[in-house]
């Protein structure tokens, strides 16, 4: 069980049988009583937001949230096949769920999971990776304006802007959390 005294962004907490993450918190002291702490609380199933406020002291339960390494297998229709490293148990997480992560996963690639209750909850993905750029328009040589940019597509299909100067098989770096272009990787 955690105490109002225990709250801090970032604080998974269960309430009415329900995961939340504390977004947001505030103390405060009415005029008459004790004290009580507002806060905006995101649903760890659905991803809505809702206000709650709590009386100082109060207590809320824990919930059975996990934390392992999965391997990311492949996709199945609306689904990513993930396997757990420890115990080799292959688990389904809808698209969904993972935030579009599935844009930035290649076939092998180890990640964290959330798990409650034994289920894929969220996908944490480091907050830049390294993608080879598969399709592209070609570059013009000593064309390096800033700010001037281009489609490619990177391995995993997914589509990002970068530079006129990047070509074919060049492999970029690229921000998970914004799906911008970091800069160019030299192997």
């Amino acid at each position: 069980m955690f105490s109002t005294t225990d709250f801090k962004r970032g604080l998974k907490i269960l309430l009415e049988g329900t995961p939340y993450e504390i977004v947001e918190f505030q103390h405060f002291k009415p005029g008459k009583g004790g004290a009580m702490i507002r806060t905006k609380l995101r649903n760890l199933l659905n991803g809505r937001v809702v206000d709650k406020t709590f009386r100082s002291g109060e207590k809320v339960g824990r919930p059975d949230i996990e934390h392992t390494a999965m391997q990311y297998l492949y996709m199945e229709g609306d689904n990513l096949v993930l396997m757990d490293l420890s115990s080799y148990e292959q688990h389904y997480m809808s698209t969904e769920l993972s935030g579009g992560a599935e844009n930035f996963l290649k076939d092998g690639q180890e990640v964290k999971v959330m798990l409650y209750n034994g289920d894929p909850l969220t996908l944490e993905l480091p907050a830049a990776l390294i993608f080879e750029v598969t399709h592209t328009e070609p570059g013009a040589k000593g064309d390096t304006v800033s700010n001037v940019t281009k489609p490619a597509t990177i391995e995993t299909g997914l589509e990002v802007n970068v530079p006129l100067f990047i070509n074919i098989g060049d492999k970029i770096k690229i921000d998970t959390r914004t799906r911008e272009y970091l800069g160019r990787e030299n192997s």
